[in-house]
């Protein structure tokens, strides 16, 4: 059975076979007997990236027997755009670079202020992901836009079509304003030089786990 598990870069949570580099906390959201998720989408303002094996060494699983519900994304900037951030307690160091980032972008504030101000830039009451309008030649690498209907990775010169299963070749970057998926702070973030680690597909090094 396919968990409805994989979160998009527009913030829908869909059932897909295909891999990622990262799960995320939400909380405790819980799934039916077909694997669908219920109403819940969070139950807590922290939402993390999180390595796929704890610190320790465990498998999370899908389903881990108690604490939480995991969510899945293709790469770190897919869950950026979902409106997470990297974890303190199984990502050290990429939670340092974020932090120093986000200090330089917006002031330092601990992890309780910035998720706060990133829940109110990531989704609204009714669950609906909250996106805002820019000049697609200012955009850093690492953020997402909506282009033609479709989720795309700004990199470099070019865009790169999203799928679940990884990035399609790139096109070029477009001219004027674009409508943009990941979070306005997250986005002072990655212009502040936080790089998050990306799929092979993306053509990019891989930077901080």
């Amino acid at each position: 059975m396919t968990l409805q598990n994989r979160v998009l870069p527009t913030g829908g949570i869909v059932a897909d076979t295909a891999r990622g580099l990262f799960t995320g906390n939400r909380g405790i959201l819980g799934f039916d007997a077909g694997g669908r998720l219920g109403p819940r989408r969070w139950t807590h303002h922290h939402w993390i990236i999180c390595t796929l094996t704890h610190p320790r060494g465990r498998d999370h699983g899908a389903q881990p027997a108690r604490g939480w519900t995991p969510l899945f994304f293709l790469d770190e900037a897919v869950a950026l755009a979902a409106g997470h951030r990297p974890c303190a307690y199984c990502r050290p160091a990429a939670y340092a670079a974020w932090k120093s980032a986000w200090a330089e972008a917006h002031g330092p504030e601990n992890h309780d202020a910035m998720d706060r101000r990133l829940h109110m830039a990531r989704v609204t009451r009714g669950r609906a992901q909250v996106t805002h309008r820019a000049q697609a030649a200012g955009l850093p690498d690492g953020a997402f836009v909506d282009w033609r209907g479709r989720p795309h990775l700004v990199s470099g010169d070019g865009l790169r079509p999203y799928a679940p299963g990884g990035y399609a070749a790139p096109c070029p970057r477009p001219m004027g304003e674009v409508t943009v998926l990941t979070p306005a702070p997250t986005l002072g973030v990655l212009a502040a030089g936080y790089a998050p680690r990306l799929h092979a597909s993306a053509g990019a090094a891989d930077p901080l786990v």
